[in-house]
């Protein structure tokens, strides 16, 4: 296998960092716009396995030519969702297996936004699936952590928990705290903009996809390992999309920790305009607002040193059991800051993302993964990516995953 990464970005760089340790690939190659940020990772990790490159991840012949030139085999896209139908076009134009963790944008509808469906997350993706279909070609899309690792638990709990699934519910909080800012998000503000002003999607079985308001249906859930009850929001994110697909769930929610500061924030930027992506003219210079919002604040990449907490990312399963009883399950998966800072040197937010795809790439090198077409992560088994997600080093990942049983009701 000879691995392309595309984007020397936290979630970039901490695959890497993670994908060094495997003997399962031949050669890694990590591309960037800025040639400088993949030669200093690549200096850092000093493995003879790894090389730098430059890429423009917004041409698709930019993508193509640099699969050409490696011969890479598979290609892992780790830049913002912006990029994804330049690198999807470009992978399937070389032959590359392509693998992303977030998937194409979604378009509001243009009359009723709170209400119906626009342009869908993935839509742009899934349409050219019997393309990719035909061609014998593969693209394994939204397997980070949530899209990723959420849709390989939903498999998991309808294979071997769960007889008959009321409403697989995506659930996502956190504990952080970034010392000495104000306000310092985690992840990738553009792509956190993007996920929480557009209109959230829930499934109903007979419905279909519709929408919400921004931050509807709020609810006090209370995660393990010590993080607690925090308060979740309707948020638009992918696991909706995909999860019906691959599924017999009945209905699919995603809600997100937000916290009352963070969505009074995001409404703010909203207010101003500030979550714009289109350029608008300052002193001559045509500048997207939201790129302007994502210069100021700090890289989340960098922020590990300054941060304490866990995270914590899993699915609600409510339905019958195998038994036949009522039964009301979360199952999760925890990454403790201190630990991925002291063990790999990345923020727990983006580490928790990047081990997915990287635990994928394995599974299509060992072939307990395969495929054609556009696939999600409930297409294929679960066990065995938990079973290597859990294993202790060097037989498999060693950050182990848990079930925890809630009232039913």
């Amino acid at each position: 296998m000879r691995i392309l990464i595309i984007g020397a970005g936290g979630v970039g760089s901490a695959a890497a960092r993670i994908a060094v340790r495997r003997e399962f690939f031949d050669t890694l190659v990590i591309a960037d716009y800025d040639p400088a940020r993949p030669t200093a990772l690549v200096d850092e990790l000093g493995d003879g396995r790894l090389s730098a490159a430059q890429v423009d991840a917004s041409r698709a012949d930019s993508v193509a030519a640099l699969v050409r030139e490696h011969g890479s085999t598979h290609v892992l896209n780790a830049v913002d969702p912006r990029f994804v139908m330049p690198i999807f076009t470009g992978c399937f134009d070389t032959g590359a297996v392509y693998l992303d963790m977030a998937m194409s944008l979604s378009t509001p509808h243009p009359d009723h936004p709170h209400e119906q469906t626009g342009v869908k997350l993935g839509d742009e993706q899934f349409a050219q699936a019997a393309d990719w279909e035909a061609a014998g070609r593969l693209a394994v899309v939204g397997i980070g952590v949530e899209p990723g690792l959420s849709d390989v638990f939903a498999r998991y709990a309808e294979d071997e928990l769960f007889d008959e699934i009321d409403e697989l519910g995506v659930r996502d909080g956190a504990n952080l705290v970034v010392a000495g800012y104000d306000f310092a998000p985690s992840f990738s503000i553009w792509t956190t903009i993007e996920e929480c002003l557009n209109p959230p999607v829930v499934y109903e079985e007979g419905r279909g996809w519709y929408t919400t308001a921004p931050f509807s249906e709020p609810e006090v859930f209370d995660f393990p390992d010590g993080i607690g009850p925090v308060e979740c929001v309707n948020v638009e994110h992918e696991e909706v999309l995909l999860m019906p697909r691959w599924t017999k769930a009945k209905r699919v929610t995603f809600k997100y920790g937000l916290g009352d500061e963070f969505i009074e924030v995001l409404k703010v930027l909203h207010k101003l305009g500030l979550d714009k992506t289109s350029p608008v003219r300052v002193k001559g210079v045509e500048v997207s607002p939201r790129d302007v919002v994502a210069a100021v604040l700090p890289d989340p990449a960098t922020l590990g040193d300054r941060m304490t907490g866990k995270t914590c990312a899993g699915v609600w399963v409510r339905g019958t059991g195998k038994d036949g009883a009522p039964r009301s399950t979360y199952l999760y998966h925890v990454a403790d800051n201190e630990q991925t800072m002291a063990e790999y040197g990345s923020q727990a937010v983006v580490w928790q993302t990047a081990i997915n795809p990287v635990i994928a790439l394995e599974l299509l090198a060992r072939g307990d993964w395969e495929g054609t077409g556009v696939l999600g992560p409930e297409a294929f088994d679960a066990r065995p990516f938990l079973d290597l997600l859990a294993a202790p080093a060097p037989a498999g990942y060693g950050s182990p995953w848990g079930i925890e049983e809630k009232p039913i009701g």
